[in-house]
């Protein structure tokens, strides 16, 4: 007998995914199963993000469940693909009523106009109550890691005041070009990049209000080319200022990745930072503690700021912890050489910790669209 594609199918119906709690075949993630006459099977299973830290197990729960329910089979082959999902803001979620377009639908009171990005699926925005706690360096890998997942990237740099991006991407002297009225991004290790430090002289102090600020980040969004972008990671300034509300209230942001390291300073800083996203309805993604510790020569931990203060503040917020990032050396160096730690010392703890901070943000993506209503 011939092995039927209802049966291969029948079988998957039983393999969950662990963070949607749903089973592969409703969640629509089977996207080719076939069987050829030799009993060898194929299947295809397609993710909702390319950095799935799930990746390797789900594949093994689709081999056991095919060997079990259909034993007869010669070979089994499961391909992994992955389709980023969309932010539920693309659908009105987010307490946003109405649709593209509709005034954000709240009756036009002057609410100020969503910035609209239909291109782009997923935007991030990586915020922290104050400066000097890696925020930068922290959304310069997540992007290189997501990319190297095979994910589109973008990274716009949103600090108008002390742009880091060129510095950490090695671009201080580059100018993009214009095209059709429209700014090109600046692309490096698979990333598109924007940063007012592309637009101005390096040496030059920007000392703008409030509004000039808010309306040279509105031109670095929409300005510019972005193309089809699976995530758009926003790094933000340190602390809840002018550009902060700008960007939270006027673009639809998918959730935000607080950064703080363990120090008690920086946290009373982070929880200012997570009431003013709330009272915005940005959903939080979790918190990243970065510069956990430093590790000593002889493999010993030297906790610095202090410990695990990033993850009790999580737990005591109700938010998921995305994991620590030691200090080291070498992130230093990654930085001022300008190539990202993750790739320039992939071996290294810290670029461990963050290729998995990376997975842990995506995934949380994919769990909040999951529960997007579409309409």
């Amino acid at each position: 007998m011939a092995i039927q594609q209802s049966q291969i199918i029948e079988a998957l119906s039983t393999v969950m995914d662990p963070d949607l709690g749903r089973d592969l075949v409703s969640l629509g993630m089977i996207s080719e199963a076939a069987a050829d006459e030799a009993g060898n099977i194929s299947v295809t299973v397609e993710l909702t993000t390319p950095a799935c830290p799930m990746k390797e197990s789900i594949k093994q729960s689709c081999i056991a469940a095919i060997r079990a329910a259909i034993p007869e089979a010669s070979s089994i082959g499961v391909i992994m693909t992955s389709k980023v999902t969309s932010s539920c803001s693309h659908h009105g979620g987010h307490g946003e009523h109405g649709h593209h377009g509709s005034n954000g639908g709240h009756g036009g009171h002057g609410a100020p106009q969503k910035i609209e990005l239909v291109n782009v699926k997923n935007i991030v925005a990586v915020a922290s109550g104050k400066g000097g706690v890696g925020k930068s360096t922290v959304s310069v890998n997540l992007a290189v890691s997501l990319a190297a997942s095979g994910a589109k990237v973008g990274l716009i740099d949103a600090d108008l005041y002390g742009p880091s991006i060129p510095t950490l991407f090695g671009l201080q002297n580059t100018r993009p070009e214009i095209l059709n009225q429209k700014i090109m991004p600046i692309e490096k290790f698979g990333v598109k990049l924007m940063s007012i430090g592309f637009l101005v002289d390096p040496e030059t102090a920007l000392i703008w209000r409030g509004p000039m600020a808010s309306s040279a980040i509105r031109q670095l969004i929409t300005d510019v080319d972005w193309q089809e972008l699976d995530y758009l990671i926003f790094d933000l300034p340190p602390g809840t200022g002018d550009i902060q509300l700008t960007l939270v209230q006027n673009l639809a942001i998918s959730g935000a990745v607080i950064v703080t390291t363990p120090q008690d300073v920086a946290l009373a800083d982070v929880a200012k930072a997570v009431t003013m996203l709330r009272k915005v309805d940005v959903p939080i993604l979790g918190v990243v503690e970065n510069m956990s510790w430093y590790e000593l020569p002889d493999g010993t931990r030297d906790y610095i700021f202090g410990r695990q203060g990033g993850e009790k503040f999580a737990r005591a917020n109700a938010l998921p912890f995305l994991g620590s990032i030691p200090i080291s050396g070498s992130v230093r160096e990654g930085g001022d050489a300008g190539t990202p730690f993750i790739l320039s010392n992939p071996e290294a703890p810290a670029s461990i910790a963050a290729s998995r901070v990376a997975g842990e943000i995506a995934r949380q993506i994919s769990i909040l669209n999951s529960t997007c209503t579409v309409d």
